[in-house]
């Protein structure tokens, strides 16, 4: 790691975000070995002990993050004209990435991560992860509807669509699980069946699951159990 401001280091090893881990360190939280530090730009190295609340910190190679995706905003690291999902994160560990693509106007969960085993992995083809998504349509959806996208429609690319899953929430709501992520797969897959997405979000990316507290634009570190649900994904 080499010699590093303790804010950033303390915000790589997901303490918090710069302006939480600068409050700790001016609250005189957080010692380096016995020494406590109040300088958010003081310099430490990987073989000192630094402490948050008597708390040894350790570094983290891989930073992984659960956002809920708001509305409004493009999934790129970076864009010229739109305003980013990375422009909403504090945290500046190094080469962190969206995992896959959310259109502009679908929320929900997005995974951020700099593991690049984990990235490639989860968008892997080949292992068919299950993305869920809460679906409102502009017209009713028909059993005929339902039973056509769970058996594959075509959307006018090379093969029909996968075997999807589909449960019935309301006339015109449903939850969709799609096995591939092809674009604007969903919305494609509605238009197929002769109807149109007025509401999109992804409420389920693999093992994870969107929580219920993170408001649209609010992330957070993946808990151990997440962690441990998406380790047979980590190559």
């Amino acid at each position: 790691m080499g010699s590093v401001r303790i804010d950033k280091f303390l915000c790589d090893c997901m303490v918090g975000t710069r302006s939480e881990v600068k409050k700790l360190i001016k609250s005189k939280c957080v010692r380096v070995s016995e020494r406590i530090v109040t300088d958010p730009g003081y310099h430490v190295n990987q073989d000192e002990e630094i402490y948050v609340k008597d708390k040894l910190i350790s570094y983290v190679k891989y930073t992984y993050l659960m956002m809920n995706k708001p509305a409004g905003v493009v999934t790129a690291r970076e864009d010229k004209e739109h305003k980013t999902v990375m422009d909403l994160i504090e945290i500046k560990a190094k080469d962190l990435s969206p995992v896959g693509r959310l259109d502009k106007d679908t929320t929900g969960l997005l995974l951020i991560t700099n593991d690049g085993v984990l990235n490639h992995n989860m968008l892997s083809p080949a292992k068919h992860v299950d993305k869920t998504y809460y679906v409102k349509a502009l017209h009713e959806i028909s059993d005929i509807d339902i039973e056509n996208l769970v058996a594959g429609v075509d959307i006018h690319d090379d093969t029909i669509t996968m075997p999807a899953i589909v449960e019935r929430l309301s006339e015109s709501e449903i939850y969709l699980t799609i096995h591939e992520g092809r674009y604007h797969q969903v919305k494609r897959m509605l238009e197929a069946v002769n109807n149109k997405v007025v509401e999109l979000r992804r409420i389920s990316f693999g093992p994870l699951r969107l929580s219920d507290d993170l408001k649209p634009g609010e992330y957070r570190a993946l808990s151990l159990e997440e962690m441990r649900l998406i380790s047979e994904y980590k190559g």
